[in-house]
């Protein structure tokens, strides 16, 4: 039998390009195919897992500027946390909701910002590398080259000690300072590798971000599982997340449009049980009910991550 030595050519170039793509490929994306093989990366991560060549890189392999004061709009709000003047200014947007409002038809104000600190995820090793500890706030000064004094080293400290924070009753927390560790925590919480990992959606390019009247539209779902996984974007030189497993919490996906014609592909968190909650959270002001009376719904922002199971799990 004679060998075909265009055909064997072209298997070898086909092999060499696969290999080349493997290769290009950051280790966090690498780890996700392996661990998550039929998982979709939302958006949310997969725009984080490679530096933007447009900022510039300083001698320690960090993009400069990565860090950035604190933001106004309330991204993240603990439910031990008590309100500031500055976040009741937001009572006419919808930051909680009751879940009849995600009715088809029902409108909302609300507008959907991305957290304006872009930083990327380091690999594993790199962040593992790097102390992340109230304990070693000199230390860590020191590797961003961030002086004690600044807003950049407040913005560190306030990200650290919110971390440490300890949640309440049946709440699991976890700062994820890696795509791997999130990847990890999530799928040890859900106690399943079959899971879906979704973040909301703003489907025009170059929409606006500021504050609109959203109508609900047709084909609400419901995902699967009482137990979620929510993980929240964090300030901070890399990519950290903010990740907490609640139970029980219902999670949807909605369609919304706004008065501008934007659609939004929209992730709600529902917290059916409110009863540890602060009686001073800001949700209890806004929609005027107590603590474990009904359940207290949010969207989440379009940097922030749900995971749920593909399927109920025990």
């Amino acid at each position: 039998m004679g060998f075909h030595l265009p055909l064997i050519f072209a298997l070898l170039s086909l092999a060499a390009v696969a290999l080349a793509n493997h290769a290009a490929q950051p280790a966090p994306q690498l780890y996700w195919n392996s661990v998550l093989p039929n998982t979709q990366m939302p958006r949310a991560i997969s725009e984080l897992l490679h530096p933007d060549p447009t900022k510039p890189i300083d001698h320690k392999g960090k993009p400069e500027n990565t860090v950035l004061p604190e933001l106004r709009v309330p991204f993240f709000y603990r439910v031990y946390d008590h309100p500031t003047d500055n976040q009741l200014h937001y009572k006419n947007v919808a930051i909680f909701f009751l879940e009849k409002d995600m009715r088809s038809g029902t409108t909302m104000n609300f507008q959907f910002p991305r957290n304006s600190n872009t930083a990327t995820f380091l690999p594993r090793e790199s962040a593992q590398s790097i102390p992340f500890s109230s304990n070693k706030l000199p230390e860590i000064f020191n590797h961003f080259s961030v002086k004690p004094t600044s807003v950049e080293a407040k913005t560190i400290k306030k990200t650290i000690e919110e971390c440490e924070a300890p949640g309440i009753k049946g709440e699991e927390i976890y700062c994820a300072t890696s795509l791997e560790s999130m990847v990890d925590f999530s799928t040890s919480k859900l106690r399943t590798r079959n899971v879906q990992a979704i973040s909301t959606e703003v489907l025009e390019k170059g929409a606006t971000m500021s504050i609109h009247k959203y109508t609900t539209m047709p084909g609400l779902k419901k995902l699967a599982g009482d137990k979620v996984v929510v993980c929240h974007k964090q300030n901070y030189p890399y990519a950290v997340f903010y990740c907490h497993a609640i139970k029980p919490t219902a999670a949807y996906v909605l369609s919304l449009k706004g008065d501008d014609g934007v659609k939004v592909k929209a992730v709600a968190i529902c917290h059916l049980d409110t009863s540890e909650w602060n009686p001073k959270h800001l949700a209890f002001q806004i929609l005027k009910v107590k603590p474990g009376t009904i359940p207290i719904c949010h969207f989440l922002p379009i940097d922030h991550i749900v995971w749920v199971p593909n399927h109920k799990t025990a």
